[in-house]
């Protein structure tokens, strides 16, 4: 495995929309997601697509955020399982929309205020070659748009509403504890980190 350089905001394959792969199982593209998900880990993120290394192939890897079951004893919240697809699709569930904020390894030391769907079902095929499909909301929903949208050369900014909640990580701080932050969902503070 190896740990591959991250493009960041500026670099044209950002802005590209990926290829679909042709054979999920291939070596390459089980090399390509090994390498995808040490880099996500070295760089503490959330998530990566394939684009974000410099590979215009439609695969993403990301930590999806635990569902809640009945009992929380029943999540392992600090440690979710990564998740690798290959060729996904995303279907959007109704119109509704939360904001929240994002950060993103491609446009580092940066946070924004992003609306997305708030309930979508998501599919795509396993490294292994299996069909995956899942419908989720809140959070998870939002990390797999933020994630998606990479693949059609979409950098969260472009989604953003208001450029105004466009802000440095290192004065972050001054958004959560200003009374002005009402509108923005409370839960986000964990915000997506690609």
């Amino acid at each position: 495995m190896a740990i591959l350089k991250i493009a960041r905001m500026g670099h044209p394959v950002l802005l590209q929309k990926a290829e679909k792969v042709p054979d999920p199982t291939a070596p390459e593209i089980q090399q390509l997601v090994a390498d995808m998900i040490e880099t996500m880990e070295d760089a503490h993120g959330r998530g990566l697509a394939a684009n974000q290394v410099h590979v215009a192939k439609r695969v993403v890897v990301f930590h999806p955020p635990a569902d809640l079951p009945d009992s929380e004893d029943e999540v392992d919240a600090e440690d979710p399982p990564v998740l690798a697809l290959i060729n996904p699709h995303l279907e959007v569930l109704d119109d509704e929309r939360e904001t929240g904020w994002e950060g993103c390894l491609s446009v580092p030391e940066m946070r924004g205020v992003v609306p997305r769907f708030s309930r979508v079902r998501y599919s795509g095929t396993t490294p292994d070659g299996k069909p995956f499909e899942r419908e989720v909301s809140g959070y998870h929903a939002r990390v797999v748009q933020h994630e998606f949208d990479h693949l059609d050369g979409i950098l969260y900014p472009m989604r953003m509403e208001d450029l105004g909640l466009l802000v440095f990580e290192s004065e972050f701080h001054h958004y959560l504890a200003s009374p002005n932050d009402n509108d923005l969902d409370e839960g986000d503070d964990d915000e997506t980190n690609d």
